[in-house]
């Protein structure tokens, strides 16, 4: 049985994790049209934002799957 104290972690995590997708969304919009003006250093550089959020959102993920068993 999960404790209330691991669901309320659970969720707070789970909330963040929603923020965190909606920045990635905003930063993905933000690099396409970076690099369709022509900029593709720094379009490259929000894409490698975009992979530390993926990377960092599995870890999360798996830390709310944790909390919930």
């Amino acid at each position: 049985m999960v404790s209330d104290q691991d669901e309320a972690i659970a969720n707070a995590l789970e909330l963040l994790m929603i923020n965190q997708n909606g920045i990635g969304a905003a930063i993905e919009e933000l690099a396409k049209w970076i690099h369709e003006r022509g900029s593709t250093d720094v379009a490259a550089s929000a894409v490698g934002a975009l992979e530390v959020l993926d990377t960092n959102a599995e870890g999360i993920m798996g830390v709310i799957k944790l909390l919930r068993t």
